[in-house]
């Protein structure tokens, strides 16, 4: 392992703010910088994220807008916003909307195709293709090959009516 002392690592936990990102200064894995803080006994900065969203919150009700959260806190607009969403008691349920049957009848007939299916369908086109070529070459081998005909012209028939003359 890289040798790095705790004020080190804690600097530079400080300014790169993951493992992944300390671990490519030093050129060891994310996880032996990892193993390194839990032997010096740091904890992760991800810890203190509940903490942070406390504090968004809380700013928010106080009349901040999200984007100043967001620059104040090094945050995207709308992880601020999810930040704020999440810790709302009283979350609201999905609810289904209700379907007539004219409605309903027109969704039986469309279906939607997922990736997978998708995926399904090409692999049997592809494989309908590939078999359809194998049966026209074997085809092509059983079938009698046909033979050119000689093209005739104005002298070759000549020659050929002056030899049955003779």
């Amino acid at each position: 392992m890289a040798k790095i002392s705790k004020t080190q690592l804690i600097k530079l936990q400080k300014k790169y703010r993951t493992d992944a990102k300390i671990g490519e200064q030093f050129g060891i894995t994310r996880q032996a910088v990892h193993q390194l803080r839990k032997k010096y006994g740091i904890e992760s900065l991800i810890a203190k994220n509940e903490e942070r969203n406390q504090k968004i919150v809380a700013a928010y009700q106080n009349g901040f807008s999200g984007t100043a959260l967001a620059k104040k806190f090094g945050l995207s607009v709308s992880q601020t916003y999810r930040i704020i969403n999440e810790s709302q008691p009283g979350e609201k349920p999905t609810t289904k909307k209700k379907t007539t049957k004219k409605a309903a009848k027109k969704k039986v007939g469309k279906k939607k195709t997922t990736k997978k299916v998708a995926k399904k369908k090409a692999a049997k086109k592809v494989t309908k293709k590939k078999a359809a070529k194998k049966v026209t070459k074997k085809a092509a081998k059983k079938a009698p090959k046909k033979v050119a005909k000689k093209k005739t012209t104005k002298k070759t028939s000549k020659k050929r009516t002056s030899k049955r003359k003779k």
